[in-house]
């Protein structure tokens, strides 16, 4: 059983510990060093349960991720296209939260007049490429060898959906 709910403060820690827990794979963020709860605050702050929620996703009433839409470039022309983020602890990963909590924000993008969401994901996430592929998303942008990792130059594709 999947379940969502608004995040509050007191679940940024565990937000900042799931994000943290992928830096090392070098797969899912450009972060290269963990960051510290109140570096998040701010961030945190930018999200509101109306238009640009941030959600803890728990599995069985166990917290096992997060889900956040962001506003995309900052201007009001765009205010109807948001930029997906999803993290899933790895212990809960293959359990199709992913593929489920992608439907379940869709569904309520839809309600609120979104009518575009992007993802950013570099290419040699094979997972996440294939959780969105799976989901309809298509590649929008290639932006090729952008990022530096560990002196390995890496892809960032776009991906994305229109919403009906």
């Amino acid at each position: 059983m999947i379940t969502y709910r608004d995040a509050t403060l007191a679940d940024l820690p565990f937000i900042v510990d799931v994000y943290n827990s992928t830096i090392a794979s070098r797969m899912v963020t450009a972060d290269t060093k963990t960051v510290s709860v109140q570096s998040k605050v701010a961030w945190f702050e930018q999200h509101n349960p109306q238009n640009r929620p941030l959600w803890l996703i728990q599995y069985h009433n166990q917290p096992c991720g997060w889900v956040s839409l962001s506003s995309f470039y900052g201007r009001p022309a765009y205010n109807k296209t948001v930029e997906i983020s999803l993290y899933i602890h790895q212990d809960f990963r293959g359990k199709q939260i992913g593929q489920d909590t992608v439907k379940h924000i869709e569904q309520f993008a839809q309600k609120i007049g979104i009518t575009a969401i992007m993802s950013y994901i570099f290419g040699h996430n094979i997972p996440s490429l294939a959780l969105f592929k799976k989901m309809q998303y298509q590649q929008w942008g290639l932006f090729p060898n952008i990022a530096e990792l560990d002196g390995v130059q890496r892809d960032l594709i776009i991906l994305g959906k229109r919403l009906p």
